[in-house]
């Protein structure tokens, strides 16, 4: 026997030890295993022609549909370093001594077109604050655009093109991207760095990342796929050219990519998207219970094999979570089959979720198992009398608040049963902003009466007094002053 026919022999069977005892596997019986566990519809490269294919035609779909982000800023800004300094502005005669002369800024970004009739969605921290936005498509054409809808819950916005011209746009299809699985090859596009129309290639790395970013829906893709500043808001694509996720965010130390993109689901972006193209709000479902990670203490003590699932630690009087029956110390351990492991996923699932949908969420209760109907039901809408705004001559005057209800209180992190008005709008410039008034304030008494209700509050905040004693709450912490009337 030849060398070379010795090689081969030797090439056709593969060593397994088994039990301590070396057993010859015929290669071709370990190909076939192999070939079993991979899904009919994926296969591995196997031939010189497949391992040339090209993403060409992919690029070429969906490129068109994929715009450049332009978002310039212009701000006051003091020509002298010592406008805030007290000290100078005793002999300057104060701060408007100091002249002040605009400053503009400008941040780059990518956005993905979702309707024909251009509307663009892309990430609300690209154009947060911009005073101009415009947009270059692929073939150099460029627009003005407004902003349609702004959702800081997701870092997403949708713009809209000022004057198509009668022009129609082409307009990318959204994916499942619940069918998403590691290893599935995506294309990311964008613009990076602003060097014009990139695309990058990669895999899907991991499904529900949490921990991105500060949003309150965070459930992100990571991917692998060559994503830079100027990639947010760009598009995550499939082989299919449709659309599976809005870049949105890089792990970096160096400010380049290191490997570690994250996108936000095409199934979240599409709701955002579908509100600016119906032009309306975004109404999300509300759960109406607070709920923590189950840990591997909680899930012995609980039975369970292994820790998953959201743990529910309080539930809102009279709302939905209540209303189907959940209490403190369920675990909630899949939303229409889909399995939960944490509170996170449970979230995102059922933001995901149309609003009057019947859904069925399988609970752990007592170490037993089952299924509840749950309908989907949106937060109460605040009726006018909980709605407060001062104007005029007052103290108060450019505060919007609203008073507190659970919902409220569950999404700004205060207990279901915490009293008061929260303020909402404080308007530049304004008393209320001179003050030193913030959103998300708890006003809980004025001159020592209690501001339980927003009418409570309009009468009181109107009035004209010598000075006001303030009690807030602000970020976990209760501050007291005495301001001038």
């Amino acid at each position: 026997m030849t060398p070379r026919s010795l090689a081969l022999a030797i090439g056709a069977l593969a060593v397994l030890a088994i039990g301590g005892t070396l057993a010859l596997v015929p290669l071709t019986t370990r190909n076939e295993t192999l070939a079993a566990a991979i899904a009919p519809d994926v296969a591995v490269p196997s031939s010189d022609t497949q391992v040339k294919l090209s993403f060409a035609p992919v690029v070429k779909a969906v490129a068109p549909s994929v715009v450049n982000v332009y978002a310039t800023t212009i701000e006051q800004q003091s020509s002298s370093p010592f406008a805030n300094d007290p000290f100078f502005q005793r002999f300057f005669g104060g701060q408007g001594q100091f002249q002040s002369r605009p400053r503009e800024s400008q941040s780059l970004g990518s956005g993905v077109i979702v309707d024909a009739s251009g509307m663009i969605l892309t990430n609300r921290h690209v154009i947060e604050g911009a005073t101009d936005v415009r947009i270059a498509l692929s073939d150099g054409r460029e627009f003005a655009v407004d902003v349609a809808v702004e959702d800081a819950q997701t870092d997403l916005a949708v713009l809209k093109i000022r004057d198509p011209k009668g022009a129609t746009f082409p307009a990318i299809t959204f994916a499942d991207s619940d069918a998403l699985q590691v290893g599935d090859l995506v294309l990311a596009i964008g613009n990076p760095f602003g060097v014009g129309q990139t695309v990058t290639s990669g895999i899907v790395s991991g499904l529900a990342r949490t921990g991105v970013e500060s949003s309150d829906y965070e459930f992100f893709i990571q991917t692998d796929a060559a994503i830079n500043p100027g990639n947010s808001g760009g598009a995550l694509v499939d082989l299919d050219g449709h659309l599976v996720g809005i870049n949105t965010a890089i792990y970096s130390q160096t400010g380049g990519s290191v490997g570690i993109g994250f996108a936000i689901p095409a199934n979240m972006a599409r709701l955002v998207a579908d509100a600016g193209v119906r032009g309306g709000a975004i109404v999300r479902p509300w759960f109406g219970a607070k709920m923590q990670a189950v840990n591997s203490d909680i899930a012995s003590s609980l039975g369970m094999v292994a820790p998953h699932g959201a743990l529910i630690t309080e539930v809102a009087p009279d709302g939905p979570a209540a209303k189907a029956g959940f209490a403190s110390g369920d675990v909630i351990l899949s939303v229409d089959g889909v399995a939960i492991d944490d509170p996170s996923a449970f979230n995102f699932r059922l933001a995901t979720k149309p609003i009057g949908k019947a859904t069925t969420l399988q609970r752990l209760r007592s170490s037993k198992t089952d299924d509840v109907p749950f309908n989907v039901e949106a937060a109460p809408v605040p009726t006018p009398d909980m709605l407060a705004t001062i104007n005029g001559d007052s103290r108060f005057s450019g505060t919007t608040v609203r008073q507190i209800t659970p919902d409220l209180a569950e999404a700004k992190g205060l207990p279901y049963d915490a009293k008061g008005v929260i303020v909402t709008v404080v308007a530049k410039g304004s008393p209320a902003d001179q003050m030193g008034l913030q959103v998300d304030d708890v006003l809980m008494t004025l001159n020592d009466a209690a501001m339980d209700t927003a009418k409570t509050f309009e009468q009181t905040a109107s009035q004209r007094v010598r000075t006001w004693q303030v009690t807030l709450e602000r970020s976990g912490q209760v501050l007291r002053s005495i301001v001038s009337g």
